[in-house]
């Protein structure tokens, strides 16, 4: 089983940029899909972006695209999440997912079943 701990976040102006790292334990991390997803207070956890086992296809939120990228480094068991031109609206609990041979519905929560603790990532004007 796959354990997941993200790290990263913290306090940014906007326009400013961040990368958050999620680092996971195990021998299978190549065999498992990423993602990231966010969640505002009150709001619902909502895609952000995701990168199939293969690491061939990428996924990205309308809202993120052409500003975060999302990669991997199987070699260090980590996924990341490049974070450039920050919004206020960029401001939540970043958490980094897993899927044990993931290739598809990799924009939906309910798809992975290993999640991380999350870091807070906030936007200031």
């Amino acid at each position: 089983q796959v354990q997941l701990v993200e790290s990263g976040g913290g306090l940014v102006q906007a326009g400013g940029s961040l990368r958050l790292s999620c680092v996971a334990s195990g021998s299978t991390f190549s065999l498992h899909a990423m993602g990231w997803f966010r969640q505002a207070p009150g709001q619902e956890r909502d895609f952000v972006a995701a990168m199939n086992y293969g690491g061939d296809i990428r996924f990205y939120a309308d809202s993120v695209k052409g500003r975060f990228t999302i990669s991997r480094d199987n070699a260090k068991n980590t996924v990341y999440l490049q974070m450039n031109s920050l919004k206020l609206e960029d401001t939540a609990v970043y958490y980094c997912a897993a899927d044990f041979l993931g290739n598809s519905g990799l924009m939906q929560s309910k798809t992975y079943d290993h999640w991380g603790q999350g870091t807070q990532v906030t936007v200031s004007s």
